[in-house]
């Protein structure tokens, strides 16, 4: 069951690949196309808006009618969107591409994370490790690729996404083969914002207090961490970028794993204070005008969307009844992108005014508020209320430790 887990997982990770592949090369389209960082930060919250309303449609659907039915069309996207990526001519052609993207990997991460789940059933921690890990790695792993490819192959804008159509082929012959059961759906609807079983509303509100402001941290360094490099730290190679992007990931793949055997309460206090610290050393790298310290806000904020994800996520595999495991997803990442689009969009706008320093500087200064108060949120929890037997999934007391 384990391995079946991390098999399911390849869709999420592949989906997860092209969502920040497009974060090097930034800098190329802004310079051949001439937009600003207000505009760059729209054409990367186009993305988002396309996530939000793939998670109202693909939890709901894919707890009535299954995982693949949405799965496999997801993909379909994110290969359209490769398409328009390697052609982009404007910046509506941008657009477009990053909002296909969001629809697929809004899919990616309501219904390809509750796959992960329905192939391992009685494995709550194992499919949540196995979910947040392939979502994370992806994530870094995509502008790590583009970096490289955009420096030292030809067709810099083109490359990456050739390959990314090879892996989200790949995943699509993996959702076709997976054991997937069609879940007994609950509801009537078709389409709504995600609700989420009474089981499960503590469990959703204590991810996304840790997790939004750990992904809005996250959701900066991926819009403006390429203009910040090149405008405030002269460093302009897109290797640099793409790196940047890739630690900051691997250190959330990586802090997942070395804190699995922790409470959960423990897990989230953590990630709210990584998210915390990320943010006073991004605030501090401005001011000192050093990229190492950029690199170190980058991990933390990486670390804390990690320990977050994987947290919230833990508590909703344990207290969330398969049936409705789908739609408590997609309400936590909801919660999360929500902020992750808003406030980077705000302070690219505002950098386009006052200037890229004063803009990450005030967008620094409200995600550690936000942090600070997650992590009060996350110090409140109680024991979860125990799920019936009949949901095959264990309680979560180990919240209360």
């Amino acid at each position: 069951m384990k391995r079946t887990a991390w098999l399911a997982a390849w869709p999420v990770l592949a989906v997860f690949v092209l969502s920040n592949a497009p974060t090097p090369v930034y800098v190329l389209w802004q310079r051949e196309l001439g937009f600003s960082a207000g505009v760059l930060t729209f054409v990367f919250a186009c993305y988002i808006a396309g996530l939000l309303a793939a998670l109202l449609v693909a939890g709901v659907l894919s707890d009535r009618i299954g995982r693949k039915p949405v799965l496999l069309p997801a993909l379909a996207l994110g290969i359209m969107a490769c398409v328009l990526f390697a052609t982009a001519g404007s910046v509506l052609v941008l657009a477009v591409a990053r909002f296909l993207t969001g629809l697929a990997v809004g899919a990616a991460v309501s219904a390809g994370m509750a796959a992960v789940n329905d192939v391992a059933p009685g494995e709550g921690k194992t499919a949540a490790l196995a979910s947040s890990t392939a979502m994370v790695l992806g994530a870094g792993l995509g502008p790590l690729l583009a970096g490289v490819a955009s420096e030292t192959l030809p067709g810099p804008t083109v490359t990456i996404f050739l390959a990314e159509i090879v892996l989200l082929v790949s995943a699509g012959i993996v959702v076709a083969r997976l054991p997937l059961p069609r879940p007994v759906g609950t509801t009537r609807a078709w389409i709504r914002i995600p609700q989420v079983h009474p089981a499960g509303r503590s469990a959703v509100l204590r991810g996304v207090a840790v997790f939004a402001p750990g992904i809005t941290a996250t959701s900066f360094v991926l819009s403006l961490g390429p203009s910040v490099l090149t405008e405030l730290l002269d460093t302009t190679n897109r290797i640099v970028a793409g790196a940047l992007a890739f630690v900051m990931f691997l250190g959330a793949t990586g802090v997942q794993f070395a804190v699995r055997g922790l409470p959960v309460r423990a897990i989230l206090l953590a990630g709210a204070a990584s998210t915390t610290a990320g943010m006073v050393a991004l605030v501090v790298s401005l001011q000192t005008a050093s990229p190492a310290l950029l690199a170190v806000a980058a991990v933390l904020a990486g670390t804390g969307q990690g320990m977050g994800q994987f947290g919230g996520l833990t508590l909703i595999n344990a207290s969330v009844p398969a049936n409705r495991l789908a739609e408590a997803t997609a309400a936590q990442n909801v919660g999360g992108y929500v902020p992750a689009a808003v406030l980077p969009l705000a302070a690219g706008f505002l950098s386009d005014a006052a200037g890229l320093a004063t803009g990450a500087t005030a967008f620094g200064a409200v995600v550690i508020a936000a942090a600070l108060a997650g992590g009060l949120v996350a110090g409140r929890g109680r024991p979860a209320r125990q799920v019936a037997a009949s949901t095959g999934l264990r309680n979560c007391a180990e919240y209360s430790r």
